[in-house]
């Protein structure tokens, strides 16, 4: 293939295909269908996935780094363990999505709406979740280390377990979040609170 030049997928009926093992780098996949694929140790390194479909698939220590994803379904999708390392997810929809482990530092997620996804033991370092609706989601036991959360919602998310440092209680919606004791302290004494015991 040239220099400079991609290779493009389009229109592939990929559904319940084993990606175990699959090498893809520089590749963009236009409407391909991946429902109910599965697959352990595939690897995607700079792709883009354009209205790709990954309903009901299951992905186990697979590799998505620095990939751009544009109006793709992750409907009842697993993935678990997986690196998701600087990819970018823009107008997508996320109902279901069950994320177990795996490294999805730098990810930009920003206005995603994941009121119906489940992410837990997930490294969220510095992702861009500004502005992502998670109202009534779980993200348990997420390292949430220098995470951009501004205007982000959170309402009666479950955040027990999670990293909330880089969390401003002023600038995101916290209703009903189901938090520890020890995360309410937090919070609270970055509002400025002097909590005492008496």
């Amino acid at each position: 293939m040239a220099r400079g030049t991609r290779e493009t997928i389009e229109g592939a009926e990929w559904d319940g295909r084993d990606l175990s093992g699959a090498q893809h780098a520089g590749v963009d996949f236009v409407d391909v269908d991946l429902t109910e694929s599965t697959g352990r140790g595939a690897a995607f390194t700079e792709c883009t996935f354009r209205r790709v479909r990954f309903n009901c698939s299951a992905h186990t220590d697979a590799a998505f780094v620095n990939c751009r994803f544009v109006q793709c379904d992750f409907f009842d999708a697993r993935l678990t363990e997986c690196k998701l390392v600087g990819s970018v997810f823009e107008r997508c929809t996320f109902d279901l999505l069950q994320v177990a482990g795996g490294n999805w530092s730098h990810v930009g997620l920003a206005r995603a709406d994941l009121r119906r996804a489940a992410l837990r033991g997930v490294r969220l370092r510095e992702a861009d979740l500004s502005g992502a609706r998670l109202d009534g989601a779980t993200l348990r036991d997420a390292d949430l280390s220098g995470a951009l959360l501004r205007s982000a919602s959170l309402a009666r998310c479950d955040l027990r377990g999670s990293d909330l440092g880089a969390l401003d209680p002023r600038e995101v919606a916290l209703a009903g979040a189901v938090v520890t004791m020890e995360q309410a302290l937090a919070i609270a004494a970055a509002l400025g609170l002097d909590v005492r015991a008496e």
